[in-house]
């Protein structure tokens, strides 16, 4: 499979395909592609596993594109102004991805739902408690809201994150709630009671314009259900 990731900031990527190859994703996120190209909706490895993506916010089925007969084309649009990146994933080169942020794969690559493993994360991560692991092998593309800044964190090494622009970081790294440190700054700093701390070591991805954050400034503009 060749690829090709054009058009930021509402970014493409055409997917070239041999006979044989085929491509999946979770959400409709197929745009355009060569009528040799057959679909087959499936559960993506039993219901076990849908219902696993379904909480991390994808579909409950997933679809398969095969290129049939000859070469194909497909290509995949990302669903909100940002950047799409690539990700060669193996044994030892997991991802995890914010909910909603794998757009399409390589057959071999397999999702699954991600939990943090500390219980505060469960109660007080918001968005980010929920993300989405890529593991198994083959390339995998991933959407994220706005420009996106990368850090590579050492072993111990922490950065304080608000949740919603954590897009994507390497399997190694782990994740933890912390608490807005002084009651005036907690309940009037405007930044929420409660931050995310990533902890390395691994690479981490941030989106500048997580979707939430867009949502949230555009609330006030649109007339309640009550108003009309």
């Amino acid at each position: 499979m060749q690829y090709q990731i054009a058009g930021e900031p509402l970014p493409v990527v055409t997917c070239q395909l041999a006979a044989g190859e085929t491509m999946i994703t979770e959400r409709g996120s197929m745009s355009w592609m060569t009528p040799n190209m057959r679909m087959e909706t499936t559960t993506g490895g039993g219901l076990g596993k849908a219902f696993g993506r379904l909480l991390a916010g994808e579909a409950l089925f997933q679809n398969r594109y095969t290129a049939e007969g000859g070469p194909g084309l497909i290509a995949f649009a990302s669903s909100f102004p940002g950047s799409i990146r690539a990700f060669e994933i193996g044994p030892g080169r997991e991802l995890v991805v914010q909910k909603s942020g794998f757009l399409a794969s390589e057959a071999g690559v397999e999702l699954s739902v991600f939990f943090q493993k500390k219980i505060g994360s469960g109660f007080f991560g918001g968005e980010g408690f929920i993300m989405q692991k890529l593991s198994g092998h083959g390339i995998a593309f991933a959407e994220f809201d706005g420009y996106v800044m990368e850090y590579e964190l050492a072993a111990g090494q922490s950065l304080v994150v608000d949740t919603g622009y954590i897009a994507a970081m390497d399997a190694t790294c782990t994740m933890d709630i912390v608490t807005v440190q002084g009651v005036k700054n907690a309940f009037f700093g405007g930044e929420g009671l409660f931050n995310t701390v990533v902890t390395g070591p691994g690479h981490i991805w941030l989106q500048t314009m997580p979707i939430s954050s867009v949502a949230a400034v555009l609330r006030p503009f649109f007339p309640s259900s009550g108003n009309n």
